[in-house]
């Protein structure tokens, strides 16, 4: 007959660490995590931009077999 009394304690414990929101402190973390208050000037920032291709796509454009004009006739299913 302690069943009861068992499932109750168990649904009070899982509702309080369900519901648990402890207290974060985010300076204690920040200084644990090494993370410097200054943002540092980013080496990655200046991404250098694509070259651009344009002139190449005319001059090479016989060479290559264009496909899309075909349509695929094979039914799958």
């Amino acid at each position: 007959m302690g069943r009861g009394r068992q499932k109750a304690k168990a649904t009070k414990q899982a509702r309080d660490i369900k519901y648990y929101s402890p207290n974060t402190d985010y300076s204690a973390l920040q200084r644990e995590l090494g993370v410097p208050t200054r943002r540092a000037p980013s080496h990655h920032s200046e991404v250098p931009a694509e070259p651009d291709y344009s002139a190449y796509e005319d001059k090479y454009a016989d060479q290559v077999e264009d496909d899309d004009d075909e349509v695929d006739t094979r039914r799958i299913g």
